[in-house]
This record gives C-alpha cells, sequence and structure tokens, in this order.
C-alpha cells in the first residue's frame, strides 16, 4: 500500500511539473546578463540609438543590468517572454542594455562618453534591472535620465509591465502622468490578464 501511494505522488507531481510553465531558455552572452534577441547590439552612442529607434518607428528602452541580479532574470526568463509583453516589446521598442559593472564606453544624449559603469552612477541606477524610456527626442543638454520620459527600477509583474509599456508607448504618460493611476484605472480594476492576450 505504501508503495501504491509513493507511485501515486510520484506520478502526480511528475504531472505537476509537466503541467507548469518552463522558463524561456533566454541566452546569457559573455558578460552574465541575458541577452533575448530583442536587445540590440550598438555602439552605445545613445544619440545613434535614438535616431535609429525613430527611423524604425519604435521608442528607445535603455535597461541598466547587473551579473546575478535575481531580479533582471525574473523579468527575462518569467515575464518577458510572455507572448503579449514580448509582442509590445517586439513592436514598439529599441532596446539596448547596460551593464552596471561594465567597461563598454557610453555616450549619453549631452555628449558625456564614460564606461558603463561610470554611466550607471551618474544616471543614478542604484538597483537593477533600472528601465530608462526615452521620448522621441532629447535635447543635446541633457543625460539619460533627466529627458527620460520614466525612470524605473526594479522588477514588475507581469500586467504592470504590460501596463508601463502601453503607457509609454501610447504615450499616455502626456494626459496621465501617474503609472499608478492608470494601472489601477485600466488594469487592476478591469480584470486584465496578461496572460489572456
Amino acid at each position: 500500500m505504501i508503495h501504491t501511494l509513493a507511485n501515486a505522488l510520484r506520478a502526480a507531481a511528475m504531472l505537476i511539473v509537466l503541467a507548469a510553465p518552463t522558463l524561456a531558455e533566454v541566452p546569457l552572452g559573455e558578460d552574465g546578463l541575458h541577452k533575448p534577441d530583442w536587445v540590440r547590439d550598438t555602439f552605445l552612442d545613445l544619440r545613434d540609438d535614438l535616431a535609429e529607434a525613430n527611423a524604425e518607428g519604435k521608442r528607445l528602452l535603455i535597461i541598466a543590468e547587473q551579473l546575478g541580479c535575481i531580479y533582471c532574470k525574473e523579468m527575462h526568463e518569467n515575464v518577458f517572454p510572455i507572448a503579449s509583453i514580448d509582442t509590445l516589446i517586439r513592436e514598439n521598442f529599441y532596446v539596448v542594455q547596460v551593464n552596471i559593472y561594465g567597461d563598454k564606453e557610453v555616450t549619453d544624449f549631452d555628449g558625456t562618453t564614460l564606461s558603463e559603469k561610470d554611466m550607471a552612477l551618474r544616471w543614478g541606477v542604484i538597483f537593477t534591472p533600472t528601465m530608462i524610456f526615452m521620448p522621441t527626442e532629447v535635447p543635446d543638454d541633457k543625460m539619460a535620465t533627466t529627458g527620460a520620459v520614466a525612470f524605473l527600477p526594479g522588477a514588475f509583474k507581469p500586467n504592470m509591465t504590460h501596463a508601463l509599456l502601453t503607457w509609454v508607448k501610447d504615450e499616455i504618460y502626456l494626459t496621465e502622468p501617474q503609472l499608478q493611476r492608470y494601472f489601477v484605472e485600466n488594469y487592476y480594476n478591469t480584470g486584465f490578464d496578461v496572460m489572456a492576450q
């Protein structure tokens, strides 16, 4: 009887494992950061990246990350791969990645060139991931964070991520500057389910 119960429990556990959603297979780069295929490999001259984003009809999104970041891993493996979020990113955002401990040169909108790690300090990035969403035009006397339409550190649940991407894509921030209010009114109070999109 004990063996039969143990076998039944093992079978049930296998069914649960097989039915559970699997983590996305997101490759890691040499720097240890997740490298989904929608992250662009650029020279990190943000002025050029913005021009390229505009030419493609997309919004520039700068993601600051670091090796070993559990919140970056959560976003890359469990949030960004959700079909509706992945589609929002691919169709509407030109994404560049900055390693907050990296040595690649980054040229900011004001022409300042620093290593990734020094640029992250300049921008005040103290937590990863940090998403920096740029408008279609940035004055040449602004750095990324002072010219951004949104500067958000942290990992977000899927519905909030969908709301954030939509809020930027549709320029809702111009009429509703409070992302949280937009989220509550359009996602939280409506029963929106990102998985059903």
